[in-house]
């Protein structure tokens, strides 16, 4: 008995089009044939997802569907709306893979014709360390990287001059080969890259000397990259075909620029707000005032209150670093200390002495009506 399309495809019976392709296309990659060799359950059920596809993702046969069920829809050869083997299915849902997909990801599909020369080079992975200061505004670097590069003499096709390439004979330039089977589900093709020729479909006549054939040598170039402000370690920035160059004309790959925060002598980082610590002297703690502050961007003038204590924290409203995804900033978040000296002349410990008589310079304890309290609540 055939189980309920809407069951085998993992939605509800009022998911729109989009929700079932989505749902189709995880059952399909999951149980494709060529994932899953040799394996009747996962075959059965690639061929259960299509079906229950092939009717959900039509208006007029999803309605039969949901009126009649199965009876309202049958009607295929093979139950599959009829689907008489797995390129037929292939080519029915062209709309949610694209024309190749499966092709590019199994070695499969139809009337490809010849590959394009050549396979792509791979990324290329470059550390960039930053200052606190280097984020807090962007900035912009040229760096020096070593990668591969196309090949000067022949044009990064591989071919010394005067040579080209002959049509593989193996594969008549596909760059493929099929192989049919059958079972009792129906047929089956399986199709892989061609090994005479790698899957390009070409055979190489005469290698270039410099690059022996593979239309790409070693090198080193500049590229300058753009760093926004308000990153952080981890980030990265893509600058496209700045990787290593591909092999015989292919596409080059990409530069990942990976960012590196480097650890900071005055300034400490939390999200995008930065600490620093600020040390006054007792006068300025006492009488207040305005104080010089070091800042990411120079430095600004911060008022400290009369009698503000050690261990204060005092807020600098957008001193901090600028939010990557967004308007605004972080704050600058000053730490607060008064500055003891070790060392005072005998003029200075004569004038401390006599201020430290006055009432105000004895420190109070308020602790002690706290203790008071608490014995009074437990007597």
């Amino acid at each position: 008995m055939k189980r309920d399309y809407y069951e085998v495809l993992g939605v509800d019976r009022s998911a729109d089009v989009t929700v079932i392709k989505t749902a189709y296309r995880k059952l399909a990659l999951q149980f494709h044939p060529d994932r899953n060799p040799d394996d009747p359950a996962a075959e059965e059920s690639f061929k259960e997802a299509s079906e229950a596809y092939s009717v959900l993702s039509d208006a007029d046969k999803r309605a039969r569907y949901d009126q009649f069920g199965h009876a309202g829809v049958n009607g295929g050869p093979t139950g599959a709306q009829g689907f008489t083997d797995l390129n037929d299915i292939f080519s029915a849902f062209g709309d949610i893979f694209g024309s190749s997909v499966f092709g590019d990801m199994f070695g499969g599909g139809r009337g490809r014709g010849r590959r394009q020369r050549g396979e792509a080079g791979s990324d290329l992975r470059i550390r960039m360390a930053l200052t606190l200061e280097e984020i807090a505004t962007g900035v912009t670097k040229t760096v020096s990287i070593k990668h591969m590069t196309g090949c000067g003499t022949c044009q990064g096709t591989g071919a010394a001059e005067g040579s080209g390439y002959d049509t593989c004979s193996a594969c008549q330039g596909s760059g493929e080969v099929r192989q049919v089977s059958r079972s009792v589900f129906g047929q089956f093709v399986q199709v892989g890259p061609c090994a005479q020729c790698g899957g390009t479909g070409e055979i190489l006549q005469h290698a270039c000397a410099d690059c022996s054939g593979e239309g790409r040598v070693k090198g080193e170039s500049t590229v300058k990259v753009t760093i926004p402000a308000g990153v952080r370690t981890g980030n990265y920035l893509t600058v496209n075909g700045k990787g290593h160059a591909g092999r015989r004309g292919g596409q080059s790959g990409d530069a990942v620029v990976v960012i590196e925060e480097l650890e900071h002598e005055h300034f400490e980082r939390e999200e995008d707000d930065v600490y620093a610590d600020l040390v006054v002297d007792f006068a300025t703690a006492a009488l207040g005032g305005e104080v010089e502050v070091r800042t990411l961007e120079g430095s600004s003038m911060l008022k400290i209150e009369a009698g503000t204590q050690p261990g204060t924290l005092l807020r600098m409203k957008s001193k901090g670093i600028p939010h990557l995804h967004g308007k605004g900033r972080g704050d600058q978040i000053v730490r607060f200390n008064i500055h003891v000296p070790t060392h005072l002349s005998t003029d200075e410990k004569k004038a401390l002495k006599e201020l430290a008589k006055g009432k105000h310079f004895q420190p109070s304890d308020k602790r002690s009506g706290f203790f008071s309290k608490m014995r009074e609540a437990f007597s």
